[in-house]
């Protein structure tokens, strides 16, 4: 985003120009809506109408939702939902709701233009759109259906800072309470086409999904129900739930490695881990193995960069000769590397092949690698540590579930919307 002190506005007596640094000066005239702008304007109000919002709320909820950013993106659009409290942070939340939804629909439509009327006597942009119109009857609605963001039944949109008559820039002027910054810089990303404002609203509404009250509620009550279990269950049927769960889980392949990795949740708050664990992989960031060996890693020191021990989850695949090479290029710049593997949640093929491959690659590069089923490996980390197993099991599970309840977002930064997962944990729980 362009600084200040290269981005100025130009106000005519009908018009407003925007100047930014390297970038053509954009004119935004002032009066009655265009014929293009009002066909716009319909198709927003037609789709909207038929229940836009709700469908796509509705399809972010799914846990196998595939988001297309970058992980600075992700954190971007995180950033604004957090800054959220019981006293600042939710109209610009929800402005942003509205401006990603009229992207969405309607790529040609303006989202710094929020006032747009046919009328001589109010003000209006020839190229704007009716913000306040559309959020009192569709956007605000649906939002306090859903329980995503507390607001007024009137509309985030009465908010007097909001509908000052300028561009929404970052000259905008208004005092406005919350994460402006974010704000400003996902407006200027989404209209100079660098964010996608329909995989922008999938991050927004996944984040704000992950946030809301009935999320809190069906977390606190799957946290009582964990309570419950742990005192009258042993490590074998603790086991048992969680293979069941990754097995019966929508998108068992990111659950499998969920489970994994809060097993080393649970071996790190007993103090056994040779190094650092590394927070979870956020699986919607782009390139997120670059730099990496495995989905789960433990390093020597706490930035992560001198890896000793690493394990990929393998869900539904246990033939592994194409990894074995992948992690061959891996494993070129990480010398320092004394342990990998492979966890697959069948019994591995290990071939004679494999079996070759395995012996080749831990003579070039001086470590141990291990392809072992689930249970197996569970076997292994638990002679490897020689932990309490009934201790380690209890830690596991609650582990396991505070990440999916997003009570660990530190060490365990789940993306995904996990209100599905955390229902379906809620019932085994309970059973």
């Amino acid at each position: 985003m362009s600084n200040n002190h290269s981005l100025y506005l130009t106000l005519k007596e009908s018009e407003s120009v925007l100047h930014r640094f390297n970038e053509p000066a954009i004119t935004y005239k002032e009066g009655k809506l265009s014929t293009a702008a009002k066909t716009r304007g319909l198709k927003i109000r037609t789709e909207l109408e038929s229940g836009y919002l709700e469908d796509f709320i509705d399809k972010c909820k799914q846990p196998n939702l595939k988001i297309n950013l970058t992980k600075d993106q992700i954190d971007l659009i995180n950033n604004m939902v957090d800054s959220i409290t019981s006293e600042v942070g939710r109209a610009l939340v929800g402005l942003t709701v509205l401006q990603m939804t009229l992207k969405s629909i309607e790529p040609e439509q303006s989202i710094r233009l929020h006032k747009g009327s046919s009328s001589s006597g109010s003000f209006s942009w020839e190229e704007g759109i009716p913000m306040r119109v559309l959020d009192k009857n569709f956007i605000t609605p649906v939002l306090r259906k859903y329980g995503l963001i507390k607001l007024n039944a009137d509309g985030f949109m009465m908010t007097r800072s909001l509908a000052e008559n300028y561009p929404y820039s970052g000259l905008y002027k208004a005092a406005i309470r919350g994460a402006r910054k974010e704000w400003i810089e996902i407006t200027n990303l989404i209209e100079d086409q660098k964010l996608n404002a329909t995989e922008g609203l999938k991050q927004l509404v996944s984040s704000l999904l992950s946030r809301s009250d009935a999320f809190n509620s069906l977390s606190k009550k799957t946290l009582e129900n964990l309570r419950s279990f742990i005192p009258v269950n042993n490590s074998k049927s603790i086991s048992d739930l969680i293979k069941r769960f990754v097995k019966e889980s929508e998108y068992s392949a990111r659950i499998f490695e969920v489970s994994i990795h809060s097993f080393f949740q649970a071996i790190e708050e007993l103090k056994q881990l040779p190094g650092y664990l590394k927070p979870l992989s956020q699986m919607r960031s782009a390139n997120k193995k670059h730099g990496n060996i495995g989905d789960i890693e433990i390093s020597a020191s706490k930035n992560g960069l001198s890896i000793i021990e690493a394990w990929d989850a393998k869900f539904g695949k246990t033939y592994l000769r194409d990894e074995l090479e992948e992690l061959s290029d891996k494993l070129e710049s990480h010398s320092e590397t004394e342990l990998v593997g492979f966890i697959t949640d069948e019994t591995p093929n290990l071939g004679k092949e494999i079996e070759k491959r395995v012996k080749e690659l831990e003579d070039v590069f001086n470590l141990s690698i291990n392809i072992l089923s689930f249970d197996d490996w569970v076997s292994f980390q638990l002679e490897k540590y020689a932990v309490d197993k009934e201790d380690l099991a209890k830690r596991w599970i609650t582990c396991f579930t505070e990440s999916l309840c997003q009570k660990r977002r530190s060490i365990a930064p789940i993306d995904e919307p996990t209100f599905d997962w955390v229902q379906s944990l809620n019932l085994l729980l309970s059973e």
